[in-house]
């Protein structure tokens, strides 16, 4: 395993180049093996300002603390990096966010002093394709305040292989909580405090050219709107499945069920009652 140390975060639109390169210069074909490495960010704080835009276009109330999606978002500029500066088997461009992980074991205040590393996890195989997971661990020092794990799809023949299914939970007695309308430019205004530029979330006129008809909410802000919108424990877990996209504008419901500690939850289309994000939170 080599690692690669930073002192800072690095900025995501640095990579955009060899992004659209990606659209060019084809991969070449072959065994797919995921780099053997660590990116590390050794010390920083958060920036409190960014951390304020973040959690306005999320629905998080600025309490002091850090909410551990924020640090997963983070992380995803070292994913960007570590996708185009190493030997990454796949295009970028096409990835498919099936899945998202992140365990909180405590509160993390906005003044302490982080250290955030990523690296990839294994390849497994999917009815559409391969997937692979980046691994992202944040410290306090030597303790370990946030785990989290992003699970990406790239679509290719599997030559009938196919992954075992992660069993989600029956369907629970949702109950309605809420109806979200998200407006048109909800994926401009994330893509500013994420740094998510993908072109599917930006404009239909450029999610036209991928194949949608408009532009699709981010799957990480569909999570964190959701996780704004409950009580959270101080230490948890969070695991979500992203499902169909979320169309720009749209009207969605935001649905949960109780079981003891654990809550489930659903966002779905108001109209066709289709299902964008399904999760659950878990207590520690």
């Amino acid at each position: 395993m080599n690692t690669r140390h930073f002192s800072q975060l690095p900025k995501p639109y640095l990579a955009y180049p060899k992004v659209i390169q990606g659209l060019i210069f084809k991969k070449p074909k072959g065994e797919k093996v995921l780099p053997q490495v660590e990116y590390v960010v050794d010390s920083f704080k958060v920036d409190q300002k960014h951390l304020k835009a973040y959690n306005e276009v999320c629905g998080f109330k600025n309490n002091g603390y850090i909410p551990a999606i924020y640090l997963a978002v983070l992380s995803q500029s070292l994913q960007m990096h570590m996708m185009t500066t190493e030997a990454f088997p796949f295009a970028i461009l096409g990835l498919v966010h099936i899945r998202n992980q992140i365990k909180q074991t405590r509160k993390v205040g906005v003044n302490e002093k982080l250290t955030l590393s990523c690296k990839f996890g294994e390849l497994q195989p999917h009815d559409k394709g391969i997937q692979f997971d980046f691994i992202t661990t944040a410290k306090v020092g030597n303790e370990v305040v946030m785990q989290g794990t992003t699970t990406y799809l790239a679509r290719q023949k599997n030559n009938g292989k196919v992954a075992a299914k992660v069993s989600e939970s029956k369907a629970p007695a949702y109950e309605m909580q809420t109806e979200w309308n998200v407006s048109e430019n909800t994926g401009r205004r994330y893509a500013l405090t994420s740094g998510d530029f993908n072109l599917i979330h930006i404009h239909a006129i450029t999610a036209k050219a991928f194949g949608f008809k408009q532009a699709i909410a981010h799957g990480m802000w569909s999570k964190a709107k959701a996780l704004a919108s409950l009580t959270l424990p101080d230490s948890y877990e969070a695991d979500v499945w992203f499902k169909l996209p979320m169309y720009l504008p749209s009207k969605v419901e935001f649905l949960t069920a109780n079981e003891g500690k654990d809550i489930e939850f659903l966002i779905r289309n108001s109209k066709n009652q289709k299902p964008h994000v399904s999760g659950r939170i878990k207590a520690l």
